[in-house]
């Protein structure tokens, strides 16, 4: 069986903790390699590259660090097809999914090309007289990355792109489930030129993190995965004097309101509920149709679609989703759906006997659909994380508004309609912190960030676009006056500037 260890100093290497984790094809339910779990020990071996590395990349000129990742884009998509394959081995999700997880990344190393624009400090000549100020960004020193497995290539890029094309060295903690992919990005950015240390990979579990967290000399931390644990990484690594953004749970809902086009929501409902199994931070998990004629329609829409959604491995170019990651996940998510059907909510479509012939061992989960589901309801309040749609009812456009203003989650939100005032009125009221109309999965594009509010997020900048520069970056402002500005004698009141 294949072995994984690590990416430390420019190479991979084996794991010398003696402590190991399966990993496994989800299709098949079979584990295809052994994936070697880090000891402090060996976090340390990174942050000696790191810092031995770090002081020279930050001093290498902007436009350099940017051809790294002009080679690095070039790389991405010659290898597409391959890092695609290797993706959808340990996660499950369709290869063209994959790819789609790749490409957003990807689009993130696009965007720090510019970094020798997006650096750029602020100047200001004759601030007092015969004084200049001006201020510049210097990267924060050595950077982490813990990530999950639902996007084992694009959170990976959108975190260690920006800290290195700052002039960061950056350590990748990604999901001990689909840990492949993160080290084939290592090996990439080794070939697009990047020295030696600055981009790293250690596998493992909660040890790893631990250390993360605990390591004096990793000055940010970059974190996405569950509402719990990204509230312990915050609160942790702040407590320690380190920077940190994390990102947690979600739960999107979807406003169709009696104006809106009910083929084109539905068609929106099915890929944004059920594409990569519903395993995706951004999935609309809630649908709220707004009357009771709009959500008889739009149900009457909805059934004969998740009917007929196919299911199937990843090697299936046909399939519409695939397995959930785990054996545990799948599990989990059959208990939420017999937990909604114990609640009273209305199972229109039942998924949970669902066999892939000759998969019979791998994690699938058939299509659900509720209908009739309440705010009570845990299948409501928690974040399911599979193939299961929720239709919630909604009176009117207030009692609609309410839903997601009042959820403790605040990632992403969609309404369709084809009334202006009221997607505006919408965009401007609901809390959340990225919203769709007529776009049912609002992920902002490479040059604006991502981040979502409440329980969602926790620091106060966000992933990519010009929020990452200045989350990797810290300011230093400088205030200068050479001696033919300086009067003699010692100054003892407060300087102004006048």
């Amino acid at each position: 069986m294949n072995e994984i260890g690590h990416f430390i100093d420019g190479a991979r290497v084996a794991g010398t903790s003696g402590r190991f984790a399966d990993v496994f094809n989800p299709a098949t339910g079979q584990a295809t390699a052994r994936l070697s779990l880090a000891s402090r020990d060996e976090l340390q071996r990174a942050v000696d590259a790191a810092r031995a590395a770090q002081p020279k990349w930050a001093a290498t000129n902007p436009q350099r660090r940017a051809r790294v990742f002009i080679k690095f884009v070039e790389l991405l998509n010659a290898h597409m097809q391959e890092l695609a394959e290797l993706l959808s081995s340990e996660h499950g999700k369709t290869v063209e999914d994959s790819k789609g997880d790749i490409v957003r990344g990807l689009e993130v190393c696009e965007f720090v090309i510019g970094i020798p624009h997006l650096m750029k400090g602020e100047f200001t000549e004759g601030a007092g007289p015969g004084i200049d100020m001006y201020s510049i960004r210097q990267p924060v020193g050595i950077g982490a990355g813990i990530t999950p497995f639902n996007f084992p290539a694009m959170i990976p890029m959108w975190m260690f792109a920006p800290a290195i094309a700052c002039g960061n060295a950056f350590i990748l903690k990604p999901s001990e489930r689909d840990p492949s992919v993160p080290m084939r990005l290592a090996e990439l950015m080794m070939e697009a030129g990047l020295p030696k240390g600055i981009l790293q990979v250690v596998n493992g579990d909660k040890e790893a993190v631990d250390a993360v967290l605990e390591h004096p000399e990793i000055g940010a931390i970059s974190f996405v995965g569950s509402t719990p644990i990204a509230a312990h990484v915050y609160a942790e690594a702040t407590k320690r004097g380190k920077r940190a953004h994390t990102f947690g749970g979600a739960k999107n809902h979807m406003i169709i309101m009696p104006d809106a086009d009910l083929d084109m929501a539905a068609d929106a409902l099915i890929g944004a509920g059920y594409g990569s199994a519903g395993e995706r931070c951004m999935a609309i998990s809630v649908a709220v149709p707004v009357g009771e004629e709009t959500a008889n329609a739009l149900i009457e829409k909805l059934i004969p679609k998740v009917e007929a959604l196919k299911i199937g491995p990843y090697t299936d170019a046909a399939a519409d989703y695939g397995p959930v990651v785990t054996k545990a996940s799948q599990e989990k998510i059959l208990g939420l759906v017999e937990t909604g059907v114990r609640e009273g909510a209305k199972l229109v479509v039942d998924g949970r006997q669902f066999r892939m012939q000759g998969y019979e061992d791998g994690f699938f989960v058939g299509s659900c659909l509720f209908d009739h589901v309440t705010p009570d309801m845990e299948i409501y309040k928690a974040e399911i994380f599979g193939p299961v749609l929720s239709v919630v009812r909604a009176k009117d456009y207030e009692a609609a508004l309410a839903l997601p203003t009042e959820h403790e989650y605040g990632n992403g939100v969609a309404i369709y309609t084809r009334d202006g005032d009221a997607a505006r009125d919408f965009a401007s009221r609901v809390p959340i912190g990225m919203i769709g109309i007529n776009v049912p999965i609002p992920t902002p594009l490479a040059y604006h960030s991502f981040g979502g509010w409440k329980r969602s997020s926790f620091g106060d900048l966000n992933q990519h676009g010009p929020d990452s520069i200045k989350f990797w970056t810290r300011t230093k402002t400088v205030t200068s006056r050479w001696p033919s500005g300086i009067k003699s004698g010692a100054e003892f009141s407060m300087p102004v500037m006048r």
